[in-house]
C-alpha cells in the first residue's frame, strides 16, 4: 500500500496526486511538492490515504509550507505587474502581433512564464532574448487559445458567478450544439456562449439527463392524445416531465398540463450508438 495525498496548485482547480510518505496532512494545508519543474507550492484537497500499489512512483510532498514560503509567494506576486509592463514594452518595440495575458514566476525563482494569445504563430525568439537580459532568469512564452485566456483572466459568467473554467472545472470538456438542443435552449450564439465566445462549458453538466429525457417527451408542435382529447404540444418541462397541450374543444382553445406518462405519442426511435456519438460531438462555430 502507498500513502498519497491530493493537492491543487494556485490558480487551478485540477487535482494532482503526490506521495505523502510518513507525513500527516489535512485538507487546506499548504505544502511544498517536488514537480518536474522544480519545487512548487500547493494546497491539500484531501488528506493522506492508502491506495493500492501504483504503476509508477509519484513525486513526493517535500514538507509543509512555512511563513518563509508564503513570503516568497507574496514577493513573486508583487513582481508580476512590473514584469507584465516590461514584457508589453518589449513586445511593442519588436512590433509583434501578440496579446500578453499574464505571467507567473516559479516558486523557486528559476524562471518566469508569460502567457499570450495571437491569431497565428509568432516568432518570439528575439523577444525571449530581450526578456532574459532584463530578468536574468529562464524565460518561457506560452501561446494559449481563447478558452485558456478566459481561464487565466477570469470573469463573471452570464449566470452571475465566476466562470467555471477559473473556479471549479479541472479540465475543459467537449461541448457541442447538440447539448443546447437537448435542453431546449435558444440557439442564438449570444445566449449560449461564454466570455470566451465559445459554447458555455456548463452545457455539458446536465447533458446526460436531458439527452435521455428528450427521448421520452413529445416534440413541440407534435400531435398527442390526452385524457381530454387530441391536441398539439406547446411546451415541455423535462425536469418535471410535464407537457402543456393545446386542445380545441367546443370551438374554443384550451391549454392543459399533463404528465408525459398520461400522453399518447410516438416515442423517439433509438439511434445507433455511432450516430448518437457523432451528434453529441457536433460543434458550432461562434466566432
Amino acid at each position: 500500500m502507498a500513502k498519497v495525498v491530493v493537492v491543487k496548485f494556485r490558480n487551478s482547480c485540477k487535482p494532482y496526486y503526490f506521495s505523502a510518505g510518513d507525513m500527516k496532512l489535512e485538507q487546506g494545508q499548504g505544502v511544498i511538492v517536488d514537480t518536474s519543474h522544480g519545487l512548487e507550492y500547493a494546497t491539500v484537497l484531501e488528506g493522506e490515504r492508502e491506495v493500492e500499489e501504483l504503476a509508477a512512483p509519484l513525486k513526493p510532498v517535500v514538507r509543509l509550507a512555512n511563513a518563509h514560503d508564503l513570503d516568497t509567494m507574496a514577493k513573486n506576486d508583487a513582481r508580476k505587474p512590473e514584469a507584465i509592463r516590461l514584457c508589453k514594452e518589449k513586445i511593442a518595440a519588436r512590433g509583434l502581433s501578440m496579446k500578453l495575458i499574464g505571467c507567473e514566476f516559479a516558486f523557486d525563482g528559476s524562471k518566469v512564464i508569460f502567457y499570450f494569445s495571437a491569431e497565428g504563430r509568432v516568432d518570439f525568439r528575439e523577444l525571449v532574448k530581450d526578456l532574459a537580459s532584463v530578468f536574468r532568469m529562464r524565460i518561457e512564452l506560452r501561446q494559449v487559445g481563447v478558452r485558456d485566456e478566459t481561464r487565466i483572466l477570469g470573469g463573471i459568467a452570464p449566470c452571475g458567478r465566476e466562470v467555471c473554467c477559473a473556479s471549479c472545472m479541472p479540465d475543459f470538456q467537449k461541448v457541442g450544439i447538440r447539448m443546447a438542443k437537448n435542453q431546449g435552449l435558444s440557439l442564438n450564439p449570444t445566449k449560449i456562449s461564454g466570455l470566451c465566445g465559445r459554447l458555455m462549458c456548463c452545457l455539458a453538466y446536465e447533458n446526460a439527463y436531458y439527452a435521455a429525457a428528450s427521448k421520452q417527451v413529445p416534440k413541440l408542435g407534435g400531435s398527442v392524445g390526452t385524457p381530454e382529447g387530441r391536441g398539439s404540444v406547446v411546451s415541455v418541462n423535462m425536469l418535471k416531465m410535464i407537457a402543456r397541450v393545446k386542445i380545441e374543444k367546443d370551438g374554443a382553445l384550451i391549454y392543459r398540463d399533463f404528465p408525459v406518462s398520461d400522453l399518447e405519442f410516438k416515442r423517439a426511435a433509438e439511434k445507433p450508438e455511432k450516430e448518437e456519438k457523432e451528434e453529441a460531438e457536433e460543434e458550432i462555430s461562434l466566432e
